[in-house]
């Protein structure tokens, strides 16, 4: 079977499987899948038996996609995903989103844990992402392309939207959430980045920086999707403080701002 084959028989289970209609999906990074629980009428499919979906081995990810409600709109929750650093290739860290667009999905929420570069990005901060630099070495969209997915060569002025940006922060007023905005750059990992990538990074405008995303955000918008990122910065990046970085410390303070994150993406579900 084709690429293209794989993605329409993993769309076609999930329509089977009453996935389909889904107002938003919300892909939930490292810490960040606590949101999944608050889903109502949920039903929890395991990766593992969703036809071709690749199923992560990242602590902090839980690996289920929840179909459900949130503030009464449709909701497919991805709990959990997987990342070049893993061993996959982009195709396989992308599935996701390419199964997404064949069921029709029109809007993406893309949230990571991510390491803080600029002073305004401290740990504990939410940050909107509001354009992204990819430094993985490699793009989603190389090889052959899938007329049926979408164009050869997509616009990316505007990979994020202006208006679910907007969104996002009339619901932070709201709650009267502090909210941050910058740049994410994206880098391949799974090794920490060294205290002069992180200066480099700086100068190149970045905000945030994480393993993550940037190809996802890349194939969505490919395939016609709207996307909305929001990055929990997690810790502070190399080389801002001499302690050295710990994954434990990422799931740690996504674990203490869980209420914030959860009460942030419901009211922007709210809003859609």
């Amino acid at each position: 079977m084709s690429y293209f084959e794989h993605v329409t028989e993993a769309a076609d289970w999930l329509r089977g499987h009453g996935c389909a209609g889904a107002d938003v999906a919300i892909v939930l990074g490292s810490g960040l899948g606590d949101f999944a629980n608050g889903v109502g009428d949920a039903r929890s499919i395991p990766y593992t038996d969703i036809p071709h979906w690749p199923a992560s081995s990242v602590i902090g990810h839980a690996g289920t996609l929840v179909c459900g409600t949130v503030a009464g709109r449709r909701v497919l929750a991805l709990s959990g995903r997987v990342h070049v650093y893993e061993g996959h290739d982009l195709h396989t860290v992308t599935f996701a989103m390419r199964v997404l667009g064949r069921l029709g999905v029109p809007r993406v929420v893309l949230t990571n844990a991510a390491g803080g570069i600029s002073p305004n990005c401290s740990r504990g901060a939410l940050m909107v992402i509001d354009d992204h630099i990819n430094l993985m070495g490699h793009n989603p969209l190389v090889g052959a392309n899938d007329e049926r997915f979408g164009v050869r060569f997509p616009d990316m002025t505007h990979v994020y939207s202006p208006k679910l940006r907007a969104m996002a922060d009339d619901t932070a007023r709201a709650l009267e959430l502090p909210l941050q905005h910058g740049v994410y750059v994206a880098v391949l990992g799974p090794s920490y980045e060294t205290p002069a990538e992180i200066r480099a990074f700086r100068r190149l405008g970045a905000d945030a920086v994480g393993m993550s995303t940037a190809p996802e955000a890349i194939v969505a918008r490919h395939m016609g999707m709207e996307v909305l990122g929001i990055s929990c910065i997690s810790n502070a990046a190399a080389g801002v403080f001499p302690e050295p970085l710990l994954h434990e410390e990422v799931m740690a303070t996504t674990q203490q701002v869980k209420g914030q994150f959860i009460a942030l993406l419901e009211g922007i579900v709210g809003r859609l």
